[in-house]
């Protein structure tokens, strides 16, 4: 398990699939809200002129020098749902990130969000 005091030196270093090939750069990390732990990073994936971000799990994560290696291949992720660069994940998009990767998801009992952004 990555803790979350790791997190402030991850961001810009590259995220690799299992088999070591670059997704893109790990942008930002987002802590599941009940215990604070990293539960996703978003990675700048796409040309220069036409940046995005993706969603990945950092569940099976490993920190390495240089970069973030997570449990997912690469074509799996860059299908991930994205957000623009400028934008801000909209609540109701969040359960669209676990299914697609396979993974319950659970809002608050008062429908609170399961992810914040760190």
């Amino acid at each position: 398990m990555i803790h979350a005091a790791d997190v402030r030196e991850w961001r810009n270093r590259d995220v690799v699939d299992t088999e070591g090939h670059k997704i893109g750069v790990l942008e930002a990390v987002y802590v599941d809200t009940t215990t604070d732990e990293p539960a996703m990073a978003t990675v700048r994936t796409g040309l220069p002129t036409r940046h995005r971000l993706v969603f990945v799990p950092l569940e099976d994560a490993i920190a390495g020098p240089g970069y973030i290696r997570v449990g997912y291949v690469r074509t799996l992720v860059k299908q991930a749902p994205s957000i623009g660069t400028d934008d801000v994940l909209p609540a109701g998009q969040e359960d669209a990130i676990f299914k697609h990767y396979g993974l319950p998801y659970q809002p608050g009992a008062a429908g609170e969000r399961q992810l914040a952004r760190r």
